[in-house]
């Protein structure tokens, strides 16, 4: 059970690693570094398309995470 929720973990860092990679930077260039993307923060603008599905998979990934590393830490 224990190698099995390992090689899990492991699996879902490498996918969680690839799908925050394939999403497009909220804010770019200088002036994003400057502001900190504030203006995306404030803004109207919500994920359409590819990026919602980056978004939601990325947050799937980031919750099966957790529960398994919990798992392992109580084995």
């Amino acid at each position: 059970m224990h190698t099995f929720l390992l090689i899990s973990l492991i699996v879902l860092s490498v996918l969680i690693i690839a799908t925050v990679l394939m999403q497009e930077p909220k804010s770019a260039g200088l002036s994003g570094a400057i502001s900190g993307g504030a203006e995306q923060l404030f803004g109207k603008s919500k994920a359409r398309g590819v990026e919602l599905v980056l978004h939601r998979v990325t947050m799937v990934l980031s919750v099966l995470f957790f529960v398994v590393a919990i798992l392992i830490a109580k084995f």
